[in-house]
C-alpha cells in the first residue's frame, strides 16, 4: 500500500529534522489553530529548541502545554517531498548554555506579562511522525484516461 511505503519511521523522520534550521510551531490561540515559522535547534537532551520572539498567545500555549512542530521539504516542481510533525510537552525558558541546558530557568507565562527576550520554548518530542511525498499519482491517471478517450474515439498518437 502506498501510505505504508511513504510513512517515515522515528529514527528516519529525526535524522532528516535533524537537517532543518526552520519549520512552524502549531498551537491553539483563543480556541482557534495558529501557525508560526520560527528557527530551531536541537537541545543536548534531544529536545527541540525553538528560537522566538513570540506572541504572547504562543507562549501561554507553550508555558506547560502540548504544541506541535512540522518542518520538511517539497519541490515547488513536481511536489517530491517528505514532512516531519513533532508533537509534545513544551515550557518556556529564558536562557540557555551552549548545550540547550537551562541557564535562566523555565518560567512561567501570566496573562499579561511577556516574558523577557530572547524567548526559547523547549518541545519534549512525545509524538514524532514523518511522510515522504513521491510522484503524484494522477499525472499517469490523466495520461491514462487521454489515451482511453483516443482510443474510444478511433486517434492515435
Amino acid at each position: 500500500m502506498r501510505a505504508d511505503r511513504d510513512h517515515l519511521d522515528r529514527e528516519q523522520a529525526l535524522r532528516l529534522l535533524a537537517g532543518m534550521t526552520t519549520g512552524r510551531v502549531v498551537y491553539t490561540a483563543e480556541a482557534l489553530p495558529a501557525v508560526l515559522p520560527v528557527r530551531f535547534r536541537f537541545a543536548a537532551d534531544g529536545s527541540l529548541l525553538l528560537d522566538t520572539r513570540a506572541p504572547s498567545d504562543l507562549l501561554r500555549a507553550a508555558d506547560s502545554g502540548v504544541i506541535a512542530f512540522e518542518t520538511g521539504e517539497i519541490d515547488s516542481a513536481d511536489g517530491r517531498g517528505w514532512s516531519v510533525t513533532v508533537v509534545g510537552r513544551a515550557n518556556v525558558i529564558t536562557g540557555l548554555d551552549g548545550n540547550g541546558g537551562a541557564v535562566g530557568g523555565e518560567i512561567a507565562v501570566s496573562a499579561a506579562a511577556e516574558p523577557p527576550s530572547p524567548t526559547v520554548i523547549r518541545l519534549r518530542p512525545e509524538l514524532v511522525t514523518g511522510r515522504r511525498l513521491g510522484e503524484p499519482p494522477y499525472p499517469s491517471l490523466i495520461q491514462r484516461l487521454i489515451d482511453l478517450s483516443r482510443c474510444r474515439s478511433g486517434q492515435s498518437e
